[in-house]
Parts: structure tokens; sequence; C-alpha cells
């Protein structure tokens, strides 16, 4: 083990940590929705309305804050009428995105609904400004949030809801520079200024209007749409920035077979989020001090799994990944002052997913796990902290990000990516003793190791030491693993 030195300064807060930095995404996509959240009611998997109960009790044990629908690319052909209303007389479309399967609307805006309810989380939809029209859109804010005599409100009581729900988070279109319509941003940002006039706020309820961002470093984005919507009815813009280990979309690499040099490319690629945020973030200062960012895709994209179907996006997860997902929230709870929100590509069975579903079983990936290391980072102020790092493989080894919560306990958590070195860590917490100390690690003995359905625990987090000094606290910090500590 190296010896280094970091320092946590609880004097010196930062900016607030949202809870919706720890959000997620699911789309209508492969086994997302149907056969990984949604079994339907008649299912003899256990489920409430439908939703398997162990996926619920998963999404709650994370503290899952925010939940992102109906996509994607899927929700710019998504019309909201086709899913709601009695089952059976749904009408059904092909999904051209994902496979070309038929998609039976089963899973609509009430079920939708009726499962963030469960969760405890805020819903987060995707307007249809692809191939939807205005008068859809405010029809369907309408159903979802009046609570007195109009068309949309009656229909909504006749499905079965006298009362509106609440929502808050409203994306005015996805990928608009691509899958949502190939738009230039001239275009894009005239059809927004005009489709989030027709967004009212109905019945108490406020929007948050989230414009269609850029993908990844197209910065001439970010400037033409804030050139024209300036901070007119935007509360934030989105930004989609996918991990892809070779950077080659038509060949992007294993999930579980990889070489050394292939996990150092995907540690530096990760890493690259944070300079497109901090890029991203001195264009939208030049418009609008209250814009924030919204990272409503992210995460590790690869070959699909040998055998399934390429347009379903099924990948396996490893300590590889656990790592991506620390060394990403760490940043975004870094630049937790510009980025307002985060999703992770996407809850299950797709991409870089939380869990993992096949008929009545259910695993819980490493990338999961981490998200249940951090969630005590949700709500917090950030807080200044500092760690020795060295260079490994062209990436720094180490990522860290520190927080107090409302009841003065503070959230480190650490992740080391270098495959062969580990680190003892002397940490100086200025402003608080460390009286009580708990901490977990997740690694394993290879990088490439991953839960099965066979042995859905190879990789799970641990209880771990961590001594207190007369300044601080010590630890150790073994190759390619993340540890979380809190303290009181």
């Amino acid at each position: 083990m190296k010896k280094i030195k970091a320092v946590v300064n609880t004097l010196d807060r930062k900016s607030h940590i949202n809870r919706e930095v720890y959000g997620h995404f699911s789309e209508h996509l492969g086994r997302c929705i149907y056969n990984g959240i949604y079994v339907g009611e008649n299912s003899p998997i256990p489920n409430t309305n439908g939703v398997r109960n162990d996926v619920l009790d998963a999404f709650r044990q994370i503290r899952m804050p925010v939940l992102r629908w109906p996509g994607g690319c899927f929700a710019d052909e998504y019309h909201w009428r086709d899913g709601i209303g009695d089952k059976s007389t749904r009408k059904k479309m092909i999904n051209t995105h994902w496979g070309g399967v038929t998609e039976d609307n089963s899973f609509g805006t009430h079920e939708f609904f009726d499962m963030c309810e469960q969760i405890g989380c805020e819903p987060y939809l995707a307007g249809n400004l692809g191939s939807g029209t205005v008068e859809e859109l405010a029809d369907w804010i309408e159903y979802i949030t009046f609570d007195g005599v109009s068309p949309n409100a009656e229909l909504r009581r006749k499905n079965g809801r006298e009362k509106p729900w609440k929502l808050k988070y409203l994306g005015i279109g996805n990928e608009n520079w691509g899958c949502g319509g190939n738009m230039r941003p001239e275009h894009y940002a005239d059809l927004y200024r005009q489709y989030q006039t027709y967004c009212r706020n109905f019945s108490g309820n406020e929007l948050f209007k989230i414009a269609c961002g850029p993908n990844a470093d197209d910065y001439n984005w970010t400037k033409t749409l804030l050139d024209i919507v300036k901070d007119w009815h935007t509360k934030a813009i989105s930004l989609h920035y996918y991990t892809v280990p070779t950077g080659n979309w038509d060949k992007k690499g294993s999930a579980t077979e990889f070489s050394d040099e292939e996990y150092y490319s995907t540690i530096a690629k990760t890493r690259y989020i944070e300079e497109l945020i901090v890029k991203h973030q001195a264009i939208i200062s030049q418009y609008s001090d209250n814009i924030k960012l919204i990272v409503d895709e992210w995460g590790c994209w690869y070959d699909v799994e040998e055998g399934t179907n390429p347009g379903f996006l099924y990948q396996q997860n490893t300590m590889r990944d656990a790592l991506v997902a620390a060394v990403n929230l760490n940043i975004f709870n870094n630049h937790s002052d510009i980025v307002y929100m985060a999703n992770l590509a996407q809850a299950v069975n797709v991409l870089q997913s939380l869990l993992l579903t096949e008929g009545e079983k259910l695993v819980k990936t490493p990338t999961f796990h981490v998200f249940d290391m951090f969630k005590t980072h949700q709500d917090s102020e950030l807080l200044y902290s500092f760690c020795e790092n060295d260079a490994d493989a062209n990436a720094q080894a180490i990522s860290h990000s520190a927080s107090i919560a409302k009841d003065g306990s503070l959230t480190l958590t650490y992740a080391n990516t270098s495959l062969d070195t580990g680190y003892s860590i002397e940490c100086e917490l200025i402003g608080k003793k460390a009286q009580k100390a708990q901490a977990r690690i997740l690694t394993s003995d290879n990088v490439r190791a991953h839960n099965t359905f066979d042995a859905p625990e190879t990789v799970l987090p641990k209880e771990y030491a961590v001594q207190s000094t007369g300044s601080g606290i010590s630890f150790d910090l073994p190759a390619h693993s993340v540890v979380s500590i809190v303290i009181s």
C-alpha cells in the first residue's frame, strides 16, 4: 500500500447535492419495462399492480429519487393516448427504434405514475416533440395535472384516477439532434419555444421545463440553443454522454472480456464527462445563472451479450462498471453547482443497469451496490475535499467526494481505479472529530468479476475497518475498489 494524504474541510461548504443527481432512466427498450420492471397483474412473479415487488424493493433500497420515462428515442414516437384505458383495447405499435418488436402499451401513464408513487420518487417525463404535436403534449400535461373540469381531466377520472398527479420534471423532446428528428439547433430551439408555451401549470403544479441539450461535446448546439431560448421558461438543458471503451460505435467491446488497456481506456473516457460539464457550464454561464445541466443519459455502452437481440442492448455488469459509476457520481457531486440531476441508463436489463432479471430471478449488479453505498450523499452539502493522486495509465487513480448531511453526518466516497496499486489514506478532518465511522467496501480479486443468476453475490459490499486518528481517519483503498464512509 502506498501512503498518501487526504483532507476534508467540513467548514468549507460548496453547493447542494440534489437527490436527483442519483436518478435513473427507464425506456420501452428490450426488457427494461416488459419482463423487467413490469410483468403484469396476472404474473406468478410477486407484483403490485403489475410491477415486480423485488424491483420495487431494490429501487426503494437505493432511495431512487427520480425516474425518467418513456425514453430515450422511444419518447419521440410515443403517443400517450395509446397507453391509457382498458388494456385489452389499447393500440399496438411497432417499436421501430428497438428491435422492431410490437409494443402493446400495457404500461402507460397510469402504470408509470402508480409505480413512482410506490417507489416514492419523482416522475420525469420525456415529451414527444419529434413525431408528436403541440396539442398532444399540452393535453398530456392537462390529463396528468389538472384538478378541474375539462375533457382530459374527465378522461383521467374515467380511467380510474380521480385526483391529478404531481409532475415536476418535463423534458421537451429527446435527442432532437439525432433520433428525435435530426434537427438543427436553430429549428429545435424554435420548436422548444413553441411547445413549452402550451405546457401549462395547472392546479398548483409547477413544471420544471428541460430543453434538449447537446450530444457530448457538441458545444455549438449548446450555444445556438441558448442564443435563441436563453433562460426563457427553461430551468435546465440536458446532456447525453456514454462511455464507449473502444470509441468505436460499431465495435464497442465486451462487457466482461476486456484487456487491461481497454479497462484504462474505459476509465479515461468516463472521466471525460468532467471536461464536458465544465465546458458546457462555461457556455451556459454566459446566458444565465439559473439554467442547470441535467445529465439524463450516462453510463457504459458495450456490445450486446452473445445470442441476445441486438436491439435490446442487454449487457452484463462487472466491477469495472462499479468503478465507472463511482467515478461519475463523484464527478456529479463535485459539480453539483451546475449538475442538477443525472439519470443512469438504464434501470433494468439495458446498458449499465442496476438490476438484471430472468423469469422470477433478479440480480443486483455491482453498479446497484455503488448507488446503495453513495445514497447518503443525497440532499447533502458538498464539502471541500482533497486527495493526493497518482496518474495511472493517463487517468488519475483516485476519485473522491465528500458531503455533510443536515444531521451533521459526513459521507466520504473513494474509488481507486488502479489495477495494481493500493493506497493507505490518512484523511484529515477539519471542523469535525470522527466519533463514529462506518464503512463499506466493494471490490473483487478480478475487475472482470460480475454477478450472475447462478452466483448473484460474487461482487457484494462488505463492512470495512476505518481507524480514528488524532486529526481524522485512516483506511486502506485496495486496487480497483470503491469505499464509502459515513462519519457521525
